[in-house]
């Protein structure tokens, strides 16, 4: 019998027990490669696709199993990066077989590789059969703004909120609160304007602004984008909570 031959993913690091990426404990797997260049990014050091180490399936669901029985009923694998979409074959076999041993399978993402072009939107809804949730970044309504921030379109993440919409696939929906990027009220009420058209989302989250990756930048010998600009203040984040209606207002 011929052996099956296995994908192999570039993997930028592993955490054993995340609390924040999808409900319960979770083993994340950030892989590398990603199109955006969110001025903001904490993780510039993802972005480049074959500069981390190489992986199977197989052996990075050997090393998730180890962390199994501290998952409890609700936690799982999240996969996170760079931006996952990008190694989608990858992925799918991954979660493939994670779904084999009843493991809970999420997915974080900017959304940014999504198309209902073929052949990626074929793959992409193989990949939804073997997925839980997923987490979606929304990081400006605005297509100019999002453009200005992001250096992509907004218009195919958009669409893919919609999708999921449509199949009725399980998202959180998250917004990073940037001060004179992202967190202008009539921005945040056209973004929850556009989630109330959505009928799948469980839970909408802003994750405020910080500067702990900004050294990072330096490093790689980037120019840091946002130099100058400070977190969001408590009120603005309370008032982004209350027009996203989050219920942490």
């Amino acid at each position: 019998m011929e052996k099956e031959q296995m994908l192999t993913g570039y993997v930028h690091s592993l955490e054993s027990f995340g609390s924040v990426d999808g409900p319960g404990v979770r083993y994340l797997i950030f892989l590398s490669g990603c199109a955006m260049r969110c001025q903001f990014c904490h993780n510039p050091d993802t972005w480049e696709m074959k500069v981390g180490t190489p992986y199977t399936t197989d052996e990075l669901l050997k090393k998730a199993l180890r962390f199994k029985e501290y998952w409890g009923k609700e936690g799982g694998i999240t996969v996170s990066g760079g931006e996952p979409l990008l190694q989608i074959d990858f992925l799918t076999e991954l979660f493939r077989k994670a779904k084999a041993y009843g493991i809970h399978t999420t997915i974080d993402t900017s959304g940014n590789p999504f198309t209902r072009k073929e052949p990626f939107f074929s793959k992409f809804q193989e990949l939804m059969k073997y997925t839980d949730l997923l987490l979606l970044d929304i990081k400006q309504i605005d297509d100019a703004k999002h453009r200005t921030l992001t250096g992509q379109t907004n218009q195919n993440i958009l669409d893919l909120a919609q999708y999921l919409s449509e199949i009725g696939k399980p998202v959180w929906i998250r917004h990073v609160l940037v001060p004179e990027r992202s967190d202008f009220d009539e921005d945040l009420q056209k973004l929850n304007d556009f989630i109330k058209t959505l009928h799948n989302v469980e839970k909408v989250e802003v994750l405020p602004y910080h500067t702990l990756g900004s050294y990072k930048w330096k490093e790689l010998g980037y120019e840091y984008p946002l130099e100058g600009i400070e977190p969001p203040s408590a009120e603005r984040i309370k008032n982004a909570n209350r027009i996203l209606q989050t219920g942490k207002e």
